[in-house]
């Protein structure tokens, strides 16, 4: 019966009746990987992994039309012809579609050589066996599951077990994601996968890995919903030490920074910076380099890079500079230029020592960075002050006595202010 629950809880998701209509339509597709797991589990699925026989494409067509007619916006679909796969996105969802397909590797570390594949050996070429299951979408089949062995006993008993011995070296990306399903699903090593994940470790099998897909495992370990989490498994089995930047985590420090965090912060890019933190203490070189090329090599994008580097390398010389902010106006002046993660991690760095960093990190966020002036340029030139930099200098003025609450509310008393104001011409 556990197959039928799944396609039970399937047309509760987006996507699910316009697949479940193609099965019943004689579509050969199964649902497969973690969508199963996560149903099984009674969790909601991220999103669905599909299989077809032939044609992904051509399925991804279909559902895409399909998906249309319902959705605000149609599906965007992405073809990858190599490895015979399509992505559908729409309206947050997504439907990634897949042949069935054998796996080879030519080397440790290196891209698979793909080849059409049957349902046991598309199975086969998963990471875990909890990943390694899936249930038929249609035809005499359908509601059936497939599965490699072990995979149901080890999803009951909450146990990642990995396929073959090789897993590790063929694929060292899948060490990240050992500690990224760990976190999720708070699932225990099988004792044999935990010696091969040490083993490969020691065995520097992460260096045999493109820089580019090492970064993109971590991003996704950094936008987990339980991040700290994932990256605290990442530390435990020593995936982060043996990463080629060498990153280093703190989870007490991470999640007060975190709480400290607004909305339009970047909890991903925070969780960054504090990984590199320990290269800012350098004292021998230059740290900002360093920092650079490790972002630039894990392909962070350039405003993400610039952004997460700014933050790792501004929050150890913030933590003094807030605490020494008499007034509201001198913190504006040392925290209106940076980026909020590097406040919030400031204000994380201080809690040990400095708790008024916090404190201070906390009036900025919830009670200053907003304060803005009534009055505009255009007023000043107005009451007879010349355009150029002098304006600016008289706004800025105004703004700090209105921070420190040495004005009456309202346009008249910063005006005032701005005009009385003392500046160099």
């Amino acid at each position: 019966m556990r197959g039928r629950e799944v396609l039970d809880a399937l047309r509760g998701l987006p996507g699910g009746p316009e697949l479940l209509a193609m099965g019943d339509e004689g579509a050969e597709l199964e649902l497969v990987g973690g969508a199963v797991r996560d149903l099984l589990l009674g969790r909601a699925p991220r999103e669905l992994d599909v299989v077809v026989a032939r044609d992904a494409a051509a399925l991804a067509r279909d559902l895409a039309s399909r998906l249309g007619a319902n959705a605000a916006q149609p599906p965007s679909a992405t073809l990858h012809d190599r490895f015979g796969t399509a992505l559908l996105q729409w309206d947050g969802a997504r439907i990634d579609i897949a042949e069935r397909r054998a796996e080879s590797y030519p080397a440790p570390g290196a891209l698979p050589d793909v080849r059409a594949g049957t349902r046991e050996q598309d199975l086969a070429r998963r990471d875990f066996t909890v990943n390694a299951i899936a249930v038929a979408l249609g035809g005499a089949h359908r509601g059936e599951l497939s599965h490699v062995e072990h995979a149901l006993e080890d999803l009951d008993a909450g146990r990642l077990r990995v396929l073959h011995e090789r897993s590790f070296s063929d694929d060292p990306t899948r060490l990240l994601r050992l500690a990224r399903y760990r976190a999720r699903l708070g699932f225990e090593l099988e004792p044999g996968t935990a010696a091969l994940a040490t083993a490969a470790l020691h065995d520097g099998a992460l260096m045999t890995v493109s820089r580019a897909r090492l970064g993109a495992e971590l991003r996704l370990a950094l936008a987990e919903d339980g991040a700290p989490a994932a990256l605290e498994s990442m530390s435990e089995l020593g995936v982060l030490a043996a990463l080629p930047a060498g990153l280093r985590f703190d989870r007490e420090l991470a999640e007060r920074a975190i709480a400290l965090l607004p909305s339009d912060g970047r909890a991903d890019l925070l969780l960054m910076a504090s990984l590199l933190l320990h290269l800012t203490m350098l004292r021998t070189q230059d740290p900002e380099p360093i920092i650079f090329g490790i972002l630039d090599e894990l392909e962070f994008t350039a405003a993400d890079r610039e952004r997460t580097m700014r933050s790792a390398l501004a929050a150890p010389a913030l933590v003094t500079a807030m605490t020494l902010a008499a007034k509201p106006s001198q913190l504006r002046e040392t925290l209106c230029v940076h980026t909020p993660e590097a406040i919030a991690l400031a204000g994380a760095l201080g809690a040990d020592g400095s708790p008024s960093a916090a404190e201070a990190a906390t009036a900025w966020f919830e009670q200053l960075r907003d304060v803005r002036l009534q009055i505009n340029g255009d007023d000043l030139i107005a009451a007879g002050v010349p355009s150029g930099p002098e304006i600016g200098s008289r706004l800025t003025h105004a703004l700090a006595r209105k921070l420190d609450g040495e004005l009456e509310a309202g346009r008249d008393a910063e005006l005032q202010a701005a005009l009385e104001a003392t500046v160099e011409r």
